[in-house]
């Protein structure tokens, strides 16, 4: 099993950091994300559909997408339940479009944007994205108010996928409220956790 990632890619991250709480043994290689595509190494390229992070090859074949590789590894392992867990999906779903949406492009515009223009918004295209990220935000900070994890009791791929970005909101200089931060801090405390620059250094 080999995963390729980089430690500015929250969705590299969610994958890496479930191997690592599984304990399964892998090998990684760091991609850099901010070169041209096509000057990526060829067997990253033979094997990455869209030339993207994380790409996850097992067993011969190739997995795309962070979400669809964490549903394929709990059910690959057999060590989670939700796969088949219609609130686990519906999460999945949610953070694609929410916390993984809005997010990344913050944080990509307060860091990156002066050494990489491409990555600045515009004042109206930020306060979109702001707007989002505030209300997405409190919509999963009310669902953690009286559960330890977002399922419940025990964690799951979804609060892998749901925490990614999270871990980088201080560099996007954005807020995260208390019952979420509490997640965060339990999530911390996982077997596998590192920081994600250390996690995904290569």
């Amino acid at each position: 099993m080999k995963l390729y990632g980089h430690p500015d890619s929250g969705h590299a991250f969610k994958v890496k950091f479930f191997l690592d709480w599984v304990g399964v043994d892998h090998e990684y290689e760091c991609i850099d994300i901010f070169s041209d595509r096509s000057t990526r190494s060829a067997d990253f390229l033979g094997t990455s559909k869209f030339s993207e992070v994380p790409t996850l090859i097992d067993n011969g074949q190739s997995y795309i997408q962070s979400n669809a590789i964490l549903a394929y590894l709990s059910k690959r392992f057999g060590l989670l339940n939700e796969t088949n867990n219609k609130k686990c999906f519906e999460w999945l779903i949610w953070e694609a479009n929410k916390i993984g949406m809005c997010l990344p492009q913050l944080r990509a515009h307060e860091k990156f944007s002066n050494k990489h223009p491409q990555f600045r918004l515009s004042q109206g295209a930020y306060d979109w994205l702001y707007g989002r990220y505030k209300n997405d935000v409190n919509v999963l900070d009310r669902e953690l108010m009286d559960k330890p994890y977002i399922l419940g009791e025990q964690i799951s791929i979804a609060d892998f996928s749901l925490c990614a970005y999270l871990m980088y909101a201080n560099e996007a200089q954005v807020k995260v409220p208390t019952n979420a931060e509490s997640w965060l801090g339990r999530i911390r405390e996982q077997k596998g956790w590192q920081n994600p620059y250390e996690m995904l250094r290569g």
